[in-house]
């Protein structure tokens, strides 16, 4: 059976608003548009995979399974049309994804190195897209840190590094030349607790009420800004910390919190030459300073 990837394009956003009217401004197309679309795929699939009643638009279950196919089927094919286009330009490209206060310069020396002409370029990434970049194809290659989804993808660990707290100058805790993760247990965490384990597991035997939502955050920048203003704390590596000093917040150790770990992570289909030499001279980064 051929399916029509946009057809899938327009589920996907319908199935991710729930509303049609919404996922037809989000395509730019008109509503009747949307909806002959997705009944053509229905019928082309022989289910019903959404369902429009008074109270809405709700996924059935064949609808729920085809939203948790889609998004990577959908990356997959935008990720082979970038590699098609960047093997027909005479330069070869390859595109390294990295995440704040990793420094990835003596790896990227050692590959051009070997591979004189070689045009590498580079890609920040963020907590939320260090892994799309290599599912998408914006990236041959990204430095990541755990934990993240491994689906799909081969990891190569390259080294740890401590984790610190960051406070405002002006909290009560922000004085102490050390904590523990205790202290900071009923404190506003301004990340998903999955991410700081210790910090979960204690705050949850203690937390009486609910957790109140973390407005959605895109960069360290924000992050940071949030903490100066009193919005809450955030854990993150000692490099970072390092990188982005400020007068207004101040890094302090954890007694009880894990360091964070670096990886190399590419997608595991792939098995080019870049690759691998990116594999060999990865393990030569130096890891930042371990003192706060």
């Amino acid at each position: 059976m051929d399916i029509d990837l946009r057809k899938l394009r327009y589920f996907a956003a319908v199935a991710e608003e729930l509303h049609f009217g919404r996922a037809a401004e989000r395509l730019h197309i008109a509503q009747p548009a949307l909806s002959r679309q997705v009944r053509a795929l229905e019928n082309d699939l022989g289910v019903t995979l959404l369902r429009r009643d008074r109270r809405g638009t709700v996924l059935t279950p064949a609808g729920a399974q085809l939203l948790d196919d889609v998004g990577p089927l959908l990356a997959a094919a935008e990720a082979m049309v970038r590699r098609v286009t960047a093997a027909a330009t005479a330069t070869r490209v390859f595109t390294v994804g990295f995440m704040p206060g990793i420094t990835v310069t003596p790896a990227v020396r050692a590959l051009t190195a070997r591979h004189p002409g070689l045009d590498v370029r580079l890609l920040r990434t963020g907590w939320e897209d260090q892994v799309e970049v290599l599912r998408d194809g914006r990236a041959d290659v990204s430095i990541v840190r755990l934990p993240i989804d491994q689906k799909g993808l081969r990891v190569l660990p390259l080294f740890s590094e401590p984790r610190v707290v960051v406070l405002p100058t002006d909290h009560p805790l922000a004085g102490r030349p050390a904590l523990t993760v205790a202290d900071l247990a009923g404190e506003h965490l301004l990340q998903d607790p999955d991410a700081v384990p210790e910090w979960r597991d204690i705050a949850q035997e203690l937390r009486t009420g609910e957790r109140s939502d973390v407005p959605p955050i895109h960069s360290v920048e924000e992050k940071l800004e949030l903490v100066a203003v009193g919005a809450g704390i955030c854990v993150i590596p000692l490099s970072t910390a390092t990188f982005y000093t400020r007068p207004d917040v101040v890094a302090r150790p954890v007694e009880g919190l894990g360091p964070g770990q670096v990886c190399l992570a590419w997608p595991a289909t792939r098995h080019s030459r870049l690759i691998h030499d990116f594999t060999d001279v990865a393990p030569a980064l130096a890891p930042p300073p371990t003192s706060p």
